[in-house]
């Protein structure tokens, strides 16, 4: 076999196959078979195929020992391995990577590969990030509420509205963002309800429904792309987006629930739903009691959200603004707990089970218990649960199989808690930023 396929398949994810190098080699029978009369496209959409199939029945580690087992057929098949359109295609597919962090595309399947190996069997660097307090507060009157990844940045909004930018490599503090003053209605209507990157951008809001943009490179004051009306629009409970779409989901006023934007323009194209309408009472608390959680809205693959309430989940399309499925939860779960990534998305009921959906069908995945699970997150495959105590639990989303629990416990009250395909960052109480980097070495 090349240096080209081995590399990625050396590493073989587990998925229930064991490591690449377990396999067999090819039989004389299926080395005797003539290949020749095999166009390269086909054997690339045949690859192709049996990458997916094997990551969708057994996880996304398995395809790597799959393509192995192809590659062995013969030295036509072989070549195959050498496709760069081939690497860029399951790494789209299986890794939900559109863009390049390394030199090729075999580069960057091999690197998701090996990232989400070490988020399996716990292989992670851990750090703490440090930062100054703000010039007019100490750090004990700061709350985390909410922290957004990227590539190379982490973010963090408070409950005094300021937004502090960090450099993942370097885990420096880069700078401090603080919103436009305007007369408040209630103490915590500056609090940052969301935050999101796009580009070179970290765009954030607060509950009075305030939006502001900030370059992540140039130095600067944010500008406020939207002047927030609670009276009118109630209050905006959380906050997420994309390049293409922002989206608020909101509490107070009935029949204005989404609040949909275009990414690129900033305008409003959508106002409506009734998804928080029963829970209006408890969204005008939180301008003066943060201990509540109303709801959360997440973006996932093909231009759709999902929304929580305690009592329902709710999948909407951004795009024509219809209602792709929704469902009443027998047992009320526990907000802080929900969460959506790529095509899954999970919850935590009030007996503690965690469950796992498809975010097009809404059908169940797996099952897993979380007993004390305080509050949650996920990537493309695993579920991360900060549980009463500071402890923090990790389960396999394909089949809810428990892994482990993380060497480093984070106290008793987590205020956020986010993940990637290579980062998990958590903010306590006192203020400490946790951060444990996956990424392969």
């Amino acid at each position: 076999m090349s240096t080209t396929s081995s590399s990625s398949s050396r590493d073989g994810g587990d998925g229930g196959n064991g490591g690449a190098g377990e396999f067999e080699g090819p039989s004389q029978s299926r080395q005797r078979f003539n290949s020749a009369v095999w166009p390269e496209p086909f054997l690339e959409a045949l690859a192709t195929q049996v990458a997916i199939d094997a990551a969708l029945s057994f996880g996304r580690l398995a395809a790597a020992p799959a393509l192995f087992n192809l590659f062995q057929v013969c030295r036509t098949w072989r070549t195959v391995s050498q496709s760069d359109l081939l690497w860029q295609t399951l790494t789209r597919r299986i890794w939900h990577r559109n863009h390049l962090l390394h030199p090729s595309w075999h580069d960057e399947y091999i690197y998701r590969h090996r990232t989400a190996r070490n988020f399996r069997v716990r292989r992670c660097l851990y750090t703490t990030l440090h930062f100054p307090p703000n010039d007019d507060n100490t750090n004990d009157s700061l709350s985390c509420r909410c922290l957004a990844l990227s590539d190379y940045h982490l973010a963090a909004g408070f409950s005094d509205g300021s937004v502090r930018l960090f450099h993942l490599l370097t885990r420096l503090h880069l700078s401090t963002f603080h919103p436009h003053q305007r007369n408040h209605l209630g103490p915590f209507s500056r609090a940052v309800c969301g935050i999101f990157f796009t580009d070179n951008r970290v765009v954030f809001a607060s509950l009075d429904g305030d939006i502001h943009v900030a370059s992540v490179n140039v130095p600067g004051a944010p500008r406020r792309a939207h002047l927030g009306d609670v009276v009118t629009d109630g209050v905006l409970v959380d906050f997420t987006g994309c390049n293409r779409w922002w989206i608020g989901l909101y509490a107070g006023v009935p029949n204005r629930a989404f609040h949909v934007r275009n990414g690129n323009t900033e305008e409003l194209v959508f106002i409506g739903g009734t998804l928080t309408d029963p829970d209006a009472v408890t969204g005008w608390h939180l301008l003066t009691d943060l201990s509540e959680q109303v709801g959360r809205i997440r973006i996932t693959s093909e231009d759709r959200a999902v929304a929580f309430t305690s009592s329902k989940v709710l999948v909407f399309d951004l795009r024509s603004q219809m209602i792709l499925g929704e469902e009443e939860f027998v047992r009320r779960i526990n907000v802080g707990a929900a969460d959506a990534y790529d095509n899954a998305l999970m919850f935590v009921n009030s007996r503690g089970v965690g469950n796992v959906r498809e975010v097009g069908s809404l059908e169940e995945m797996c099952r897993f218990m979380a007993r004390g699970g305080v509050i949650g997150c996920m990537n493309g495959g695993y579920c991360i649960i900060c549980c009463s105590g500071g402890g923090v639990r990790v389960w396999e989303l394909n089949h809810g199989q428990y892994l482990y629990s993380f060497r480093e416990r984070v106290g008793d009250r987590t205020s956020a808690l986010i993940a990637d395909e290579r980062y998990v960052a958590a903010c306590t109480s006192d203020n400490t930023i946790h951060l444990w980097d996956f990424g392969a070495t």
